[in-house]
């Protein structure tokens, strides 16, 4: 479906990772509830610090897509409203046990959004990760204590769509990219 040709991962790579990728067209057909529980239930088993699983996902409805579609910024809605399921990750601020700020949360709860990513992909499906969203709204919306609770992200799932059947303008906004060369994320010190 989609051109992988410009990535260059080393040999023994999973395909599942260097395959991934976020696009902004999707079909916007129905997803069965059950495969939804899987996403979320991927995500569940994420590792997080001192097993705090500080992530909480909130998912849209056919009813309340509309409304979540609305709180994301006007430049995310144009290509979401394709989607078929919205949602935003929020992350318990501090540990459960003792009160202390957990600084790994919002780590955390990329772990777990990576997690719902792999899944995705297992079931057939897309999802790209929104950082333009109205926080606020969105905790107003879904009425979290803002003092245990932050916003991390967005996010959209769905059905990518054939790269032919886009205008000239989308298509140059789907493909795939690259990656950094390996040497420029890591140092090995011996």
């Amino acid at each position: 479906m989609h051109d992988f040709s410009q990535r260059d991962p080393i040999s023994g790579v999973s395909e599942s990772l260097w395959q991934r990728w976020s696009p902004r067209a999707f079909d916007g057909s129905a997803i069965d509830d059950d495969v939804v529980a899987r996403l979320i239930d991927a995500a569940r088993w994420a590792p997080s610090c001192r097993n705090e699983q500080p992530w909480r996902f909130h998912t849209s409805t056919a009813n309340t897509f509309n409304d979540f579609l609305a709180l994301l910024v006007e430049g995310n809605q144009g290509w979401a409203q394709s989607a078929s399921l919205l949602g935003f990750i929020v992350c318990e601020r501090h540990f459960q046990r003792n009160g202390d700020p957990n600084h790994h949360a919002r780590f955390d709860a990329g772990a777990a959004w990576m997690a719902l990513t792999l899944q995705a992909r297992a079931e057939g499906l897309y999802t790209h990760g929104l950082g333009g969203i109205k926080y606020d709204e969105v905790a107003a919306y879904l009425a979290i204590d803002t003092q245990r609770y932050d916003v991390v992200m967005g996010f959209a799932v769905g059905r990518a769509v054939e790269v032919s059947a886009l205008t000239d303008e989308q298509r140059a906004r789907e493909i795939p990219n690259g990656r950094m060369a390996l040497g420029d994320i890591w140092q090995s010190y011996r």
